[in-house]
């Protein structure tokens, strides 16, 4: 990761992702690496790299050597299952250091969500509820993405539920993300749910959800 830095990105990349003074990603440094790039990377090395390898990468300064360490993660997770459940207590041992939305949106649903699938999903609730951080609270939302991809909505709409009346917009946005994903399963049951709520709901997270909308239905929800 470190030969592929480049610096001529950096500054692009740590404005993107918010970097600045009470900013969410606040103090982050960036290498200045693409991600297909670090993708590139990670196919190149994740079988040769163990769990010592990733704690020292999770714990990296540098955005996207954590990143590598997380998509590294996904693939160990993905080919090997006898090592799973360390992966998934990996993941959950760090996620202190899981802190952008990238970083979330990335890893939590391809390992966490596919390691739920088919347990108790008590896990995602908690995270949404009492999340040290946003980043928590996203990963809790976030990974029900799996969930979804196989026909299985209800707990998108529980969860958004939890995260209604959230203060940050880095929410707002996941929530709306996986309701609208939830709709293109069942829109009557993503009209339901909205029904009794949409007037309540933060107008982004409400324009996320209702994006695939026909233009006339997109218009009604928010001019009421």
């Amino acid at each position: 990761m470190l030969a592929h830095a480049d610096p001529s990105q950096v500054e692009g990349l740590s404005r993107f992702f918010k970097t600045g003074p009470g900013q969410y990603g606040e103090g982050d440094r960036f290498l200045g690496i693409k991600v297909p790039v670090t993708r590139a990377v990670v196919k190149e090395c994740w079988r040769q790299t163990g769990f010592p390898a990733l704690e020292e990468c999770i714990e990296s300064e540098f955005h996207e050597v954590r990143l590598a360490a997380l998509l590294t993660l996904v693939e160990i997770f993905r080919h090997n299952k006898p090592l799973r459940e360390e992966c998934v207590k990996f993941y959950l041992a760090h996620t202190g250091r899981i802190n952008n939305w990238d970083l979330v949106d990335l890893s939590c649903y391809p390992l966490l969500g596919e390691w739920l699938l088919d347990k108790d999903r008590t896990l995602l609730y908690d995270l949404a509820r009492n999340g040290k951080n946003i980043w928590e609270q996203r990963i809790g939302m976030v990974s029900t993405m799996t969930f979804i991809r196989h026909g299985q909505i209800q707990d998108t709409f529980d969860i958004a539920d939890i995260l209604l009346h959230h203060p940050h917009d880095l929410i707002h946005k996941a929530v709306g993300w996986l309701l609208r994903e939830a709709g293109k399963k069942d829109k009557a049951a993503l009209e339901a749910y909205l029904q009794p709520r949409f007037q309540a709901m933060p107008r982004t997270m409400l324009r996320y959800a209702i994006e695939k909308f026909p233009e006339e239905e997109r218009k009604a929800y928010l001019e009421k």
